[in-house]
C-alpha cells in the first residue's frame, strides 16, 4: 500500500469560527418544519486530539473523509480533501466539510448530520451513508434524532434523498456503521438495494430506494463467535462483542444475481447469502431461514476483519486485518480455506488499526487507518503520525500473492 496522507492530529478549513461555508448552505432545501433547531444539545468547540477518521471515499478528485462523532469537539462529521488543491503539496491536509459547514451542525437544524461513520459509493455516481442520530460521548451517548439514509448526488452536491429508519426497525443507530449499494442496471439508477449491518443489534436492513422502504433480517450468523480470542493490537488486549460488520457484493452469477458475502468483526469466518433472498421483503418475517445463509469459512485463527470489498476487475475480495495491522486478499474463483489467503500488505507501526476500505470507479483501493486501540485504551501520542489513507492499484495489490 502506498501512503498517501498522514496526521499527528487533524485540523479543517472551517471549525466554526465564521458562518461562512464552502459549498453553499442552499443546495439543500428544507421546508419550515424541516428547520427546527435542536435546543438542547450544543457543541461548538474543536477539540484536536477527539478528531479520529474512520472513513475514505475516493471519487474523482474529491477524498471523503469521516469522522463520526464520538467525542466533543468535532467541527463537521463528513468531509472531504480535494486532492488537486488540498493534496499536491501536503501531506497533512485539513479537511472541508461536505457538502458545506452548516449541514454538519445538528445543532441547527432537525435535519442536519449528526454522525457519519463509512460512505459508499454506487455506479450512478452518487454518495450513500447513515447518519447514526447519535453523540457517542462516553457516558453520556444522546440519540438526538432518528437514525437516517442519506444520497447525495456527487455531479450537483444535492442532497437527493433522506429517509429515516422507523424506530419499529431500529431504536437506536450506534451499530449503523457501514452500508453497501446494490444496483441491478445502472441506467435503472432508482431500482436500488443498500444493505446495512447493525453490529450492536446484529441485524441486517435492506433498504429499497424504489419502494422507499426498509425491512430487518435476523440470523445466527450475525452475532459474534464466542470461540474467538481476544483482540491485541499496539499492545492493547481487549473483546469487541461486534456483530455483522460489513457487507460486500460477489460475481454476478448466470440467473442475475449475487452473493451477498457478510461477517461479524468478532469472527474469524465469513459467510454468504443471496441478494435475492435479501431483496424479497416477505423473507425478513421468516423465523426459519433454511439454507439462505450459509457458512462459506474461515479466515483463520486471529483473522478478525472490519471493512472487504470485492472488485469485479480482478474477482478478489480485499479486506482488512485488525489483528495484522494490515489488507488481505481472498480470490472469489478458489475455495474460501486458509490456504487461499494472503497479506497484501502488513506494518504494525504505521498502519494500526484499518477501519475502512473502498474501491473507487478506477480500481484503486483506499484503506484509512486510525490507531483506534490506542485513542481508546491507552493515549495517542500528539507528536506521532496516528492516522494514515493509503492506496494501491487492484492488480498491483494481488500481485506475488496467493489471490493472482
Amino acid at each position: 500500500m502506498i501512503e498517501v496522507f498522514k496526521w499527528k492530529q487533524i485540523d479543517y478549513h472551517n471549525r466554526g469560527e465564521q458562518a461562512q461555508t464552502s459549498h453553499g448552505y442552499g443546495r439543500y432545501r428544507y421546508s419550515a418544519r424541516d428547520s427546527r433547531p435542536i435546543d438542547n444539545v450544543t457543541d461548538t468547540s474543536y477539540i484536536a486530539y477527539n478528531n479520529v477518521p474512520m472513513g475514505v471515499t475516493h471519487f474523482r478528485g474529491r477524498l471523503f473523509v469521516t469522522m463520526p462523532r464520538r467525542q466533543t469537539g468535532i467541527p463537521s462529521t463528513l468531509n472531504y480533501i480535494d486532492l488537486r488543491r488540498d493534496g499536491r503539496w501536503n501531506s497533512s491536509p485539513k479537511l472541508r466539510a461536505y457538502p458545506d459547514f452548516e449541514l454538519n451542525q445538528y445543532n441547527h437544524s432537525a435535519h442536519n448530520l449528526v454522525s457519519v461513520y463509512r460512505t459508499s459509493l454506487d455506479q450512478c455516481q452518487r454518495l450513500w451513508f447513515i447518519d447514526t442520530g447519535m453523540l457517542e460521548y462516553p457516558n453520556n451517548r444522546q440519540q438526538i434524532k432518528r437514525p437516517s439514509i442519506w444520497i447525495v448526488d456527487l455531479h450537483t452536491d444535492r442532497v437527493i434523498k433522506r429517509f429515516e429508519v422507523p424506530e419499529t426497525i431500529a431504536q437506536i443507530g450506534r451499530g449503523m456503521a457501514s452500508i453497501t449499494i446494490d444496483i441491478e442496471n445502472e441506467r435503472d439508477c432508482n431500482c436500488a438495494f443498500a444493505y446495512i449491518p447493525d453490529l450492536i443489534n446484529r441485524k441486517l436492513y435492506v433498504y429499497s430506494l424504489a419502494e422507499d422502504r426498509i425491512w430487518s433480517f435476523e440470523h445466527p450468523f450475525f452475532n459474534p463467535d464466542p470461540l474467538t480470542k481476544e483482540l491485541n493490537i499496539a499492545g492493547q488486549s481487549f473483546r469487541w462483542p461486534d456483530g455483522i460488520f460489513s457487507t460486500t457484493l460477489g460475481p454476478r452469477h448466470p440467473d442475475g444475481s449475487r452473493s451477498v458475502y457478510f461477517h461479524p468483526m468478532d469472527s474469524y469466518n465469513e459467510f454468504v447469502v443471496s441478494n435475492r433472498v435479501l431483496q424479497h421483503e416477505p423473507n425478513a418475517a421468516r423465523s426459519d431461514h433454511g439454507n439462505d445463509f450459509q457458512l462459506l469459512g474461515s479466515r483463520g485463527e486471529r483473522k478478525q476483519s472490519t471493512i472487504h470489498k470485492y472488485d469485479p476487475r480482478t474477482q478478489v475480495v480485499f479486506y482488512n486485518e485488525v489483528q495484522s495491522n494490515g489488507v488481505g486478499c481472498w480470490n472469489t474463483n478458489k475455495p474460501f480455506a486458509v490456504a487461499n489467503h494472503d497479506i497484501v500488505a502488513s506494518n504494525a507501526q504505521e498502519m494500526i488499526y484499518p477501519s475502512d476500505m473502498t474501491i473507487d470507479e478506477e480500481g484503486t483501493i483506499w484503506v484509512v487507518t486510525n490507531s483506534m486501540p490506542i485513542f481508546i485504551y491507552s493515549t495517542l501520542d500528539p507528536n506521532a503520525y496516528n492516522f494514515r489513507i493509503w492506496r494501491q492499484n487492484v492488480y498491483e495489490a494481488k500481485r506475488n500473492t496467493v489471490c493472482e
